[in-house]
């Protein structure tokens, strides 16, 4: 028998599972953070990070816990219990809905969500229906699992969402076993109505589709409130997350809403997967959701920047904005000024010193000709990227 050396490159080979596309707002995110450390000063428009810190009271109750000596142990799968009756809690009072917490799965960041919904509801070959333009993890998650992603190609008349109409013509290649919609959206900020919501439950009912609602910017809204899936029916898994509103991205904290009869299932893929979601993140969670006061003044923040931009970037080229009902992105068409929204990203963070990503992150198709902004940052900042984009452009 012929031994093979440990540090023979032959022994280990990558899976075709992990050939997946980079996630090019991480990349742009590195490249910006290049050139600050080189000393150059970058308006940063390239990710959906909230510009404020996590809300005081969760960074005083996670010090507290730490100063405190508390061993933040494992805590059970599902999350802590006071935490889990605190999300039924907010339902109650910011949507109106009755959720047991015995139906929320407290998770590690909403990609976590996202995996534990595809685990439990598809196997292998399953084909999930998703618009594009969307967020770019969603594909490369079902990638990686072997799970189809099917592309609807949304437009801006239907405000890049799905429709009936698109999902019947998705299944002409064959059965769609789950959609997952995003309201309000990433990229797009557009979030579905009532009526236009309910008519794709009732599509999926009707053929047997698994309903994924991602619902992590809820929260954030400028025009009229988006409705939650869970005020429609209860046989939806929805994915939120702490992230956005509550500001605590690196925390990698979320939650989930399924069916009381999937709680099991997914109870043990989670001790399987994470254990646990991380102890102090959850004792930082239930603090900040008591926080609600200094959230809304980021909110404020929010919108003058959102205004700042829908003023500014029609005049400098940029056109077809999607409405923006939610979220902090504003997603442009660029075609007046490029035939490739990737290079145009590297000039303009090279020439501007302002970061934005390509639209081929969240449109693999259409995407050279769009252009997606963060305005999730402070007013500063945003106001500094509309005055170098106008100084670049004209």
């Amino acid at each position: 028998m012929t031994s093979r050396s440990r540090h023979d490159p032959s022994v280990l080979r990558l899976s075709r599972r992990s050939d997946v596309d980079s996630f090019i707002a991480m990349d742009v995110m590195e490249a910006a953070r290049q050139l600050e450390a080189a000393g150059t000063s970058v308006a940063r428009l390239e990710v959906g990070q909230p510009g404020a810190p996590a809300p005081r009271l969760a960074r005083e109750a996670a010090r507290k816990a730490l100063e405190d000596g508390d061993p933040l142990g494992y805590t059970v799968a599902l999350g802590m219990p006071e935490l889990r009756a605190r999300i039924s809690a907010m339902y109650a009072q910011v949507h109106g809905l009755d959720i047991a917490p015995e139906r929320i799965v407290v998770t590690t960041g909403s990609s976590a969500g996202f995996l534990l919904a595809f685990l439990s509801l598809f196997d292998a070959g399953a084909r999930l229906a998703l618009a594009d333009p969307g967020y770019p993890s969603y594909r490369n998650i079902l990638k990686s699992i072997d799970i189809e992603p099917v592309r609807i190609e949304a437009t801006l008349a239907s405000g890049y969402q799905p429709t009936p109409e698109l999902l019947g013509a998705a299944r002409a290649d064959g059965a769609l076993d789950g959609l997952l919609v995003a309201s309000p959206a990433n990229p797009t900020g557009t979030a579905l109505s009532r009526d236009a919501l309910a008519a794709l439950i009732a599509d999926c009912e009707a053929h047997g589709t698994a309903l994924i609602s991602d619902e992590i910017y809820d929260r954030l809204w400028y025009n009229e409130k988006p409705v939650s899936a869970l005020a429609l029916t209860d046989n939806v898994i929805v994915i939120n997350s702490f992230s956005k509103y509550y500001c605590m991205t690196g925390w990698r904290i979320g939650w989930m809403v399924v069916p009381q009869d999937m709680v099991r299932p997914i109870e043990r893929l989670a001790q399987n997967h994470f254990i646990c979601p991380p102890h102090i993140s959850q004792v930082a969670a239930l603090a900040a959701m008591g926080a609600q006061e200094e959230l809304e003044g980021h909110m404020e923040v929010y919108r003058r920047n959102r205004a700042l931009l829908l003023q500014a970037l029609p005049g400098l080229g940029f056109r077809d904005i999607a409405p923006a009902d939610g979220a902090f992105y504003i997603y442009a068409d660029v075609g007046a000024l490029t035939n490739d929204s990737g290079d145009f990203a590297r000039r303009m963070l090279a020439g501007a010193h302002v970061a934005a990503v390509p639209g081929m992150d969240f449109d693999p198709v259409r995407g050279r000709q769009t252009m997606r902004f963060s305005f999730a940052g402070s007013a500063q900042t945003v106001e500094t990227a509309a005055e170098r984009l106008t100084r670049w452009l004209r």
